[in-house]
């Protein structure tokens, strides 16, 4: 049985850092640039398979040098890449990321990612009824991930729904997840109400990142915080696919929603101290050497 399925996208990054980040009309000297792999689905999956996970990748690529090198970097990282289809006629999907301030800007051309359609959902339907968890985050077709709910709730497969990049959500998206993951940015655009009004509308499932402070849900009788680590801060682009990988990670092998959240709190804490989202998340061996101690 798999274990873990990724319905989303896959990109190449495009990746400048600088000490300050430019305003409109203004031209900046950077430090470093790097072309590293991307999107937030490929980050999700490799997330969780390198924190041991069975981890498999359903989304598109183009017929590109991107592609090739996107599918090359997903093997390497031990995610199975068969539900992975390549796109002839528009190129893989890229973003440019600037590192500047302790935080990052990032825009994303979506290319082959729009190309996933409910027939490649389709076709690739017997993986996903057989996951016990589905991730999906909202760079793909809204209509898709939509479908991909409903399927996933016929056949009584968990889902993790992470809506990045924050956008409105119909009610049947929210019923069919089982877990939903923004952060604060995309609980507002989402409910549109304070964080802890609407964590208590939905109990052990809506679970919000709140950047260095670390997540907060509602058990059904309290309001949880659970707190982040303390560490040297380099890159944050990678922390909350990190998060949602290191939680699929630890649901898929039994921990309760607590301790699952505490893990994956400890994985995005370990990523932000390094450059990248995929280079920077941590392995599981490394996760517990890192924590052990503390």
């Amino acid at each position: 049985m798999a274990k873990i399925v990724v319905v989303g996208s896959i990109n190449t990054d495009l990746v400048f850092t600088s000490d300050i980040r430019p305003k409109a009309g203004e031209t900046v000297l950077g430090n470093t640039y790097s072309v590293i792999p991307g999107g937030k689905g490929a980050n999700q999956a490799v997330a969780a398979a390198k924190l041991g996970a069975e981890t498999y990748m359903v989304g598109c690529v183009g017929n590109d040098s991107n592609g090739d090198f996107s599918l090359k970097n997903l093997q390497q990282m031990n995610v199975n890449t068969q539900g992975v289809e390549v796109a002839n006629h528009v190129p893989t999907g890229v973003a440019n990321i600037v590192v500047a301030e302790n935080d990052n800007s990032i825009i994303v051309i979506s290319g082959a990612n729009f190309e996933v359609s409910k027939e490649i959902v389709n076709k690739h339907r017997e993986l996903i009824k057989t996951a016990e968890i589905v991730l999906l985050q909202l760079e793909i077709p809204l209509d898709v991930v939509e479908y991909t709910l409903e399927l996933c709730k016929e056949n009584k497969v968990k889902v993790i729904l992470n809506p990045a990049p924050g956008m409105v959500l119909s009610n049947s998206m929210i019923e069919n997840a089982t877990y939903i993951t923004p952060n604060e940015h995309e609980l507002k655009i989402i409910f549109g109400q304070p964080i802890d009004q609407v964590l208590k509308n939905y109990p052990n499932k809506l679970i919000v990142t709140i950047g260095s402070k670390g997540a907060k849900y509602y058990d059904g009788n309290e309001i949880k915080i659970i707190p982040s680590y303390e560490v040297e801060l380099v890159d944050t682009t990678g922390a909350g696919d990190t998060f949602c990988g290191g939680l699929a990670a630890a649901l898929v092998r039994g921990d309760s929603l607590e301790e699952a959240i505490k893990f994956a709190n400890k994985a995005a804490s370990m990523t932000v101290t390094k450059l990248g989202a995929q280079s920077g998340m941590p392995s599981l061996e490394e996760l517990m050497k890192e924590y052990s101690s503390r």
